[in-house]
């Protein structure tokens, strides 16, 4: 895990992900670990993962793809119940309330929409949905 950090760090990128190989992601958001989760879910059976910041979609998505542990710089109190709940191992520098938006004016979208959700399923449809909805705009 400490290389993962590193060259997560390092490297400015906003999620690693380790499972037989090493794969970068820079996307701000949930998007590339979607599209892994969309077109390769068997990479994260079983995978690490170092990530930036996450929050209860991205804890989801990692939880139906059933991670084995993961580090965060930042993660919401909602994600950690979630993953916690999922048996996942978690280490965290920051655990805030909830993620908030890019302009710092309120919460993620993505946050606010998966909120109430009680299982990563749950989640999942409100992520499905929300880029569905970006796409047809």
């Amino acid at each position: 895990m400490k290389e993962l950090i590193q060259l997560l760090h390092d490297g400015k990128h906003t999620l690693v992900v380790a499972n037989r190989e090493i794969r970068t992601f820079d996307n701000r958001g949930v998007m590339d670990l979607y599209r892994l989760f969309e077109s390769h879910p068997d990479f994260l059976s079983g995978a690490s993962i170092a990530d930036k910041v996450v929050g209860k979609a991205a804890a989801s998505l990692m939880a139906l793809g059933q991670i084995k542990e993961l580090y965060t710089d930042v993660i919401s109190q909602p994600a950690l119940d979630l993953l916690t709940a999922c048996g996942i191992t978690s280490e965290y520098r920051i655990l805030v309330p909830h993620i908030m938006n890019r302009t710092k004016s309120g919460w993620c979208p993505l946050e606010t929409r998966c909120f109430p959700c009680e299982t990563p399923e749950a989640c999942y449809c409100q992520i499905k949905e929300f880029y569905a909805q970006i796409a047809a705009d």
